[in-house]
């Protein structure tokens, strides 16, 4: 079932209802802007890795992958009921959490017929109490997320660009944990975000450091494009 959210963003992108949800090449797409198709991921990317190696032989493509900056948690009693409580999530996503997902699609991305936009959202996320659940299950289960907000859109078409999102007061040579501490993300997400650069060509492994691989930038006219 399409949530309110990912209607709200394909209207976002294109406000022509009769763009929305079009066949192209055997695949549904969310919606078609200026001949690019346009597609909202909410899930992994990985889901969309095959359809998007194939759309790209011949179309332009738009991944748009929102995160959640902001989260209001809204309880209903049942569903279609009255509020039971509200509150904000402690969970603040930033740009960097894209790399949590990009390792699924750094296969595929760059390429030059591909753009990824990176959403900072504010959200709400509505919640009904589970009739049954098992040992250890959420007492809850979610019924929709709306958008309240864009905040912010970060547009990614290279590796180089992709590079931009290391912290500034990184040394020549760096590791992990270095990028943990300057960007102010865990490290397992710099683990992530150092995945993802190697394998696009913006940063390279040059040894070790105690049990830590250090890496150094890639030169921008030998980066991917």
């Amino acid at each position: 079932m399409e949530t309110s959210l990912h209607k709200e963003l394909k209207e976002f992108y294109c406000e022509d209802p009769a763009a929305h949800e079009v066949t192209v090449d055997g695949y549904r797409i969310d919606a078609i802007v200026d001949d690019r198709l346009i597609e909202i991921q909410q899930a992994s990317l990985a889901a969309l890795r095959r359809k998007t190696h194939a759309l790209l032989a011949s179309h332009a493509v738009v991944i748009v992958k929102p995160l959640c900056a902001h989260k209001s948690i809204i309880r209903l009693k049942r569903q279609r009921g009255p509020v039971s409580s509200r509150r904000t999530s402690p969970r603040h996503e930033t740009v960097y959490h894209l790399f949590q997902d990009l390792v699924h699609l750094v296969d595929v991305f760059p390429h030059p017929r591909l753009v990824l936009e990176v959403l900072l959202t504010e959200q709400e996320e509505i919640r009904v109490p589970k009739r049954k659940r098992w040992y250890r299950q959420k007492d809850y289960r979610v019924v929709d997320r709306k958008l309240i907000a864009v905040r912010s859109r970060h547009v990614f078409q290279s590796s180089a660009d992709l590079s931009q999102l290391l912290p500034a007061g990184l040394e020549d040579s760096f590791t992990t944990a270095d990028i943990a501490r300057l960007a102010k993300i865990p490290r397992w997400l710099a683990q992530k975000m150092a995945y993802c650069l190697r394998r696009v060509g913006a940063i390279t492994s040059t040894g070790k450091r105690r049990n830590s691989i250090v890496y150094s930038r890639v030169p921008p006219d030998r980066t991917a494009a």
